[in-house]
């Protein structure tokens, strides 16, 4: 498939000095990897650290910035950053603090950052894990720990990022993390491949038919389906993330509504339509709504719906400022 590259062997190299030259005055490229880090970052708090493989945009680089994450490394598209690129950003981004990593659940990103936390151990760093696990298709309710991360990170990272400027410690930051991926579900589907630079489309689909249950890299979903209307394919979702969530009346929610890389906002907010309206009937109540593409494969056309289910401390810190490139937080009350 047709794209506006270079060499296949450079893009994500090109990409992420594109990135840093637009952004050089709040991020700074790791020497010698695709890695950056923000320039200013407080010696008196936690860094936070992420990652994973290219393609994904605006995830991984977009989660950088105030009161988000402090930097992340990258791997070719699709693939999981190595333990050296991971190291070198862990270096450049610890702090007295330590570094907290969130880690999104695939094999090659799991092993990866434990060497390279072990490495980063024996040269006195100090490092914690976190692993994200939003993803409802890819292990039934009660396997949670076998389940992908995906545009859950987004989520994850905005309520972590504020409670390391909120002055928690790192042992506190992991596990406000983990808390944060334990109220957090994602469902997506999609309804065109995407190709990685260089080859042809990951997979197939007919033209009258969608993957309900997609995974970020293409990975089959739960079933594939003949095409419905929005509002059909919606509810499906949100009938499924309700469910595995636990929500019952009252609750409180932030929705993140999120496009694969194709998807235009047209859709976008007509899928937020269905969901808002699905939420409000079971009695949920939507504290903050976000409507973009934060986590794509590419040119995948489809959407995912990520749901956080609020408690107090998670809306407060929710509710905290926060700016990076790509997404903006006003602070409010809580």
């Amino acid at each position: 498939m047709k794209k506006l590259i270079n060499e296949v062997d450079d893009v994500v190299s090109e990409s992420l000095e594109g990135f840093v030259a637009a952004h050089h005055r709040t991020h700074r490229k790791v020497d010698d990897v695709n890695g950056l880090v923000l320039k200013k970052i407080s010696n008196k708090k936690v860094s936070i650290i992420t990652g994973g493989g290219s393609g994904h945009e605006p995830v991984f680089i977009g989660l950088t910035g105030e009161g988000m994450a402090n930097g992340v490394a990258l791997g070719n598209v699709f693939a999981s950053p190595d333990p050296q690129t991971i190291l070198e950003v862990m270096k450049a981004a610890h702090t007295d603090e330590g570094v907290l990593c969130l880690v999104i659940n695939y094999a090659g990103d799991t092993m990866n950052f434990e060497m390279a936390s072990e490495l980063a151990e024996l040269d006195g760093l100090k490092v914690e894990t976190a692993l994200v696990t939003d993803d409802i298709a890819s292990a039934p309710k009660g396997q949670e720990s076998e389940r992908r991360g995906v545009a859950g990170l987004l989520l994850i990272t905005k309520v972590t990022g504020a409670a390391t400027e909120k002055g928690y410690s790192l042992a506190e930051s992991r596990q406000l993390a983990e808390k944060a991926n334990e109220h957090t579900r994602t469902l997506g589907i999609a309804l065109t491949p995407c190709s990685i630079p260089g080859s042809k489309p990951n997979f197939s689909i007919k033209e009258d038919e969608f993957e309900f249950g997609m995974g970020i890299h293409g990975e089959p979903g739960i079933k594939t389906k003949k095409l419905e209307t929005a509002d059909e394919i919606v509810k499906d979702m949100v009938t499924a993330l309700v469910n595995d969530l636990e929500l019952k009346e009252g609750d409180e929610a932030v929705v993140l509504v999120n496009g694969t890389g194709a998807t235009t906002l047209l859709e976008l907010n007509i899928v937020y339509r269905q969901v808002a309206t699905l939420l409000e009937k079971e009695g949920v109540l939507i504290h903050d709504s976000i409507i973009g593409s934060h986590c794509t494969s590419l040119e995948m056309a489809g959407a995912s719906i990520s749901i956080l289910k609020l408690d107090d401390e998670l809306k407060h810190l929710y509710n905290e400022p926060a700016y990076t490139s790509y997404f903006y937080k006003r602070g409010e009350q809580s």
